[in-house]
């Protein structure tokens, strides 16, 4: 048996040999040369049909990369929801909403809001303020959520606070800890997924949207974009495959069929992982095939040129299916290493002289981007834990000043008030000294759980600048809103009562300093942060436990900031 076994090995290493691309070219050559000019007609449909698959080929992979893109999308939508739900779950809801706000990422423009919903509905806090005391329970993502305590992404919805079209996903804590009824939800922003969906636009012949379970088309490319929130139904050409996409139980589908106008249409449809919503492209044929129809006319002058040239064409055509498919290799090779992670090779492209290499590669790259993926998850794990001060339980410098920076924008948009308290404990050093660094860090505990408390009420933002000194960020609100505040600030903490002996109070007791301005391009959130410590600086000499309002005297410089008299 192990004869005859190495002898079929040795005739299959012979054959492959035998048949390797040069000597199939050749023999393509010699079947050719002969009977050619009989079957050129028959031959040029052929290349015609060819190309027709080529494009349907080529529009498959854009419209799954488009969807894989999607689905990233989608993933990182429930990944923030978690994180969310886990600080819902360990942390109170005014201090895990301080928590939420401090730890939005910027990096994630397609998610418009964040919010921690009751279980009856009534949104108790969001990193958008006009959400706060919104009631959502009558929305079915809501309900579902909380029946089946899984990741919910909506259909089509219009928003209750700007009636904007919106998508909405929800988690509840309750997967967490199943004590807690509390869900965390987010707004989706529609336009994100119109951009991914660009490299799909501008293409003679080609139409594609991205639909609800209930058909309402959800994103569009730009030329495409006047179908955003219509049914399907209603949109001409597709309508024809709504029940098909809708009904199917399949994550992909195609079906091809001959519109009113006579031309040839094929159709796919993709489900986005982790959602009900499909993508669906379809192809004109005789719109996306009229340069090919074309280049058939122009062949048949040329075919009485073929025959001269197709041995020599063989030999050229030898080095193509050598060096392509290595320049295909190097160009996908060249796109991983620019950060493309979905770039993988095309094994169907490729002769089976390259299928090793081909499978070698996408295994690779397949490995590096998963652990790409969990390299930024624990960046932003990480990123959310540098931010909070872990004495106070505020955000600490790092975070506020990423909250500045944030709110000072969304102030100078809106050309809204933007205040700033900076609280200094007085005497602290004395009171380390007399009580011991124990009892001060239980002091600025007592403090950080206050503040946070205050922070909640007055739709603040608290944190901890640095030893014994801490701030409160007030958007929206105006000098005399925020001396008011500061003087709530001050008794608050004075009425906690405690113990100071070396104070001339007898208790511990702050300074707060306050700063108001209306931001502009000519000024910065240093200047703010500036103002406030300098109204700090004159409270502490007025001789503490005092409030004091950058601008007193009411005078404001070219900056606009209010200045002191």
């Amino acid at each position: 048996m192990s004869g005859v076994t190495f002898n079929r090995n040795r005739i299959k290493l012979k054959l492959k040999k035998l048949l390797g691309i040069r000597a199939r070219l050749a023999m393509l050559a010699v079947l050719l040369v002969a009977p050619l000019m009989l079957e050129r007609v028959r031959s040029l449909e052929d290349a015609r049909v060819k190309q027709i698959a080529m494009a349907s080929e080529e529009y498959a992979n854009i419209a799954h990369h488009s969807a894989e893109t999607q689905r990233e999308v989608i993933s990182s939508v429930e990944t923030m929801l978690k994180s969310a739900a886990y600080i819902r779950a360990s942390s109170g809801i005014g201090r895990s909403c301080e928590i939420l706000r401090a730890s939005l990422p910027a990096n994630l423009p397609w998610i418009r809001s964040i919010m921690l919903v009751s279980k009856d509905g009534v949104v108790q806090c969001s990193t958008l303020n006009i959400q706060v005391g919104l009631n959502i329970g009558d929305r079915e993502y809501f309900r579902k959520a909380q029946e089946t305590r899984d990741f919910i992404f909506s259909d089509y919805l219009f928003g209750k606070t700007n009636n904007r079209p919106i998508m909405m996903a929800a988690y509840p804590v309750a997967a967490i800890n199943p004590e807690e009824d509390s869900v965390a939800v987010a707004g989706i922003n529609l336009d994100w997924l119109s951009k991914i969906m660009a490299n799909l636009g501008g293409r003679p012949g080609i139409s594609s949207v991205l639909i609800d379970s209930t058909g309402v088309v959800l994103a569009a490319p730009p030329d495409q974009a006047g179908t955003i929130g219509r049914p399907l139904d209603n949109v001409p050409l597709l309508s024809a495959i709504t029940y098909k996409a809708l009904s199917s139980n399949s994550d992909t589908g195609s079906i091809s069929f001959a519109a009113t106008s006579g031309s040839k249409r094929s159709i796919s449809f993709a489900r986005i992982p982790g959602t009900q919503s499909r993508l669906i492209v379809s192809i004109d044929e005789d719109t996306v095939t009229a340069a090919i129809n074309g280049d058939i006319r122009i062949a048949y002058l040329q075919l009485a040129f073929v025959c001269l040239f197709v041995l020599l064409g063989a030999l050229i055509g030898a080095e193509k299916l050598i060096i392509k498919p290595i320049e295909v290799m190097t160009s996908m090779a060249k796109r991983f290493g620019e950060g493309d992670a979905s770039a993988r090779v095309s094994r169907s492209r490729l002769p089976s002289e390259f299928m090793p290499l081909a499978r070698a590669f996408n295994a690779m790259a397949a490995q590096l981007s998963q652990r790409e993926r969990e390299l930024v998850a624990t960046n932003d794990r990480l990123t959310v834990m540098a931010s909070i001060d872990m004495l106070s339980g505020l955000a600490n410098r790092r975070g506020f000043q990423g909250r500045l920076d944030f709110e000072w924008m969304k102030a100078q948009q809106y050309a809204s008030e933007l205040s700033l308290l900076m609280i200094d404990v007085d005497h602290f050093k004395l009171y380390n000294d007399t009580y011991g660094h124990p009892e001060g860090d239980a002091c600025l505990t007592r403090i950080g759980e206050t503040l946070a408390g205050i922070a909640g009420d007055t739709m603040g933002f608290a944190g901890r600048y640095g030893g014994e000194e801490f701030c409160l960020l007030l958007p929206n609100t105006s000098a005399q809103k925020a001396l008011e505040i500061g003087e709530t600030v001050r008794a608050t903490l004075q009425g906690l009562a405690l113990p100071h002996i070396t104070s001339s109070y007898g208790m511990v007791t702050v300074s707060v300093g306050i700063a108001t301005t209306l931001p502009s391009d000519i000024q910065t959130p240093g200047d703010l942060i500036e103002a406030a410590d300098a109204a700090l600086y004159a409270a502490k000499h007025r001789g503490r436990n005092t409030v004091v309002e950058h601008g007193f005297a009411k005078l404001v410089d070219e900056a606009g900031i209010a200045m002191a008299g």
